[in-house]
């Protein structure tokens, strides 16, 4: 099986502004080529578009617009984790041998309709993921006696990171006060404990082991993959306070890789709600069930960027085509010691964790330098 790895990356900042999909997923693209003039249009042989967006044949239009006229072109939607499925799907094109590179862009506006999923009628209503993840807070606050000041260091924390990260949604740091004082949104969660849909775009260009050392002097591999879906709807869940798609896709990853959660230097947590990222610390294994929350107070106090060093979705903001692919940017950007102010010492083993739906599907990435 080919080597894959990441040869070059761009991404957009993430706004409120009405910009088209066309548009926000060509200029993350334009900023792969224009940071790697190495890399050349003729020789793409795939690409694949992540997004949410109803638009129509985004892959061929981007393909177009980008001057590439590639063998394979697609799109995927996987709601929150469409970015990190389409990673995987270039995986599979470069290591079965169909393609040598592949350009994933992924893109979403502040208005997308991946926001609802209507066809989940178990939960009445409350289709909304605010309700969803208002249900794993009451859940796990009572099965670990967790407080909704103990949820709060994870927004506090998260924008204190994201003020660091240039393209983030949000410039603002707040005090647990300012979260809890945040509008009431349910009787578990405030407004500052949710991620917020905005506009932007994220690519990536991955590549078979010889384009990667042709092409890239700082050479970033995939060593793990894992992915595994539950259901669709939340209420099939095992748990309403662990997420057993990402303990799967964690083992999976981190089994491939070869490595161990204490290999790992630095992570991207896919803390859609506050209460998702101890959640998926403890499922993941970084951690023992029901002392999430405490690692998170120790990186917090130590100011420690290991965990979401960009701010998380908490505080970079979630357009959900875009949100795997820069999480997976990221952990590139910390893996070659590119991540500035945001960086973490001695970072040479990387984790993304993205995941859909209330945990109902998740995937899980291993890179290492």
């Amino acid at each position: 099986m080919n080597k894959v790895g990441i040869v070059g990356y761009g991404i957009t900042p993430f706004t409120k502004e009405d910009a088209k999909i066309e548009s926000a997923l060509l200029d993350s693209t334009k900023e792969i080529f224009k940071n790697n003039p190495e890399i050349v249009q003729k020789e793409i042989d795939a690409v694949l578009v992540s997004t949410n967006n109803n638009s129509k044949y985004l892959s061929s239009v981007v393909s177009e617009m980008a001057g590439i006229q590639p063998k394979i072109a697609h799109n995927i939607e996987s709601l929150c984790n469409s970015g990190t499925n389409s990673i995987v799907s270039a995986y599979s094109y470069i290591a079965s041998g169909l393609a040598d590179l592949v350009l994933i862009s992924g893109a979403e506006r502040y208005d997308s309709p991946g926001q609802i999923l209507q066809w989940d009628n178990s939960r009445g209503e409350y289709k909304h993921p605010i309700f969803w993840a208002s249900i794993f807070a009451k859940s796990y606050k009572r099965e670990y006696s967790i407080t909704e000041e103990d949820l709060a260091v994870v927004s506090v924390k998260n924008h204190k990171h994201a003020k660091e990260n240039p393209n983030a949604l949000s410039n603002k740091t707040y005090s647990i006060e300012d979260v809890l004082n945040s509008k009431k949104l349910t009787d578990d969660l405030r407004l500052l404990d949710c991620s917020r849909p905005c506009t932007g775009s994220a690519s990536i260009i991955l590549g078979s082991e010889e384009k990667v050392k042709k092409l890239t002097k700082e050479p970033v591999w995939i060593s793990g993959i894992g992915q595994k879906t539950i259901s669709a709807g939340f209420t099939k869940n095992i748990s309403l306070n662990s997420m057993e798609s990402t303990k799967v896709a964690g083992q999976t990853a981190l089994k491939m890789a070869q490595k161990e959660t204490k290999d790992i230097d630095v992570a991207e947590i896919h803390d859609a709600f506050t209460v998702c990222e101890p959640m998926a610390l403890e499922s993941i294994g970084f951690t023992k069930n029901g002392n999430g929350m405490n690692m998170i107070k120790e990186l917090h106090d130590t100011n420690d960027f290991r965990i979401n060093p960009r701010g998380g979705l908490i505080g970079t903001g979630h357009p959900l085509g875009a949100t795997g692919i820069a999480q997976t940017v990221e952990i590139t950007q910390q893996l070659q010691s590119n991540a500035n102010k945001r960086q973490v010492d001695n970072s040479n083993v990387g984790l993304v964790h993205n995941m859909s739906a209330a945990a109902t599907s998740s995937t899980v990435l291993v890179l290492e330098k």
